[in-house]
């Protein structure tokens, strides 16, 4: 979706920065929205804020712009996605083998919905609302700090 909020944006931008700096030394790459993820068992496409793939990416069809094995898929909220993105979306994200960890951020308030699956192929849920909390991105043996997320956002604008 184009034209997010310059909120939604910094989020993003923030989320990025903090990935990006901690692949460094990891065989994984972090991308923005403009790489599309390809579901293959539900026959659809969709777009992520953000998205990592941990060793080579897997192309669809031999396109090189869209990808069948992120490990990590952030998603920030708005008032007009967050059902979406908690609903019909994330049932379609869980279907790829490879996502391990699914972030939801708020863009309104502080706040941070992690998913993480299991070894038993379930999803353990957490909730994060403090500055100091850490929200764990087992995924890619990392983690963000809820204030660097939320780095220089005016959140509730």
């Amino acid at each position: 979706m184009t034209g997010a909020t310059e909120a939604h944006n910094l989020i993003v931008a923030n989320v990025i920065a903090g990935i990006h700096a901690q692949l460094k030394v990891k065989p994984c790459r972090v991308y923005p929205s403009d790489l599309k993820i390809r579901i293959e068992t539900e026959d659809i496409g969709a777009y992520p804020d953000v998205m990592v793939i941990c060793g080579e990416p897997t192309f669809y069809d031999d396109r090189r712009d869209v990808v069948t094995n992120p490990i990590l898929i952030v998603a920030v909220l708005s008032a007009s996605s967050q059902a979406c993105d908690r609903g019909d979306k994330f049932r379609h994200y869980r279907a790829l083998p490879s996502l391990q960890t699914y972030l939801l951020l708020s863009q309104d308030r502080m706040q941070a919905e992690l998913f993480a699956r299991q070894a038993d192929g379930s999803w353990q849920f957490s909730a994060f609302g403090e500055p100091a909390d850490r929200v764990p991105l087992t995924a890619v043996e990392g983690e963000l700090l809820l204030t660097e997320i939320y780095d220089r956002v005016t959140l509730g604008a």
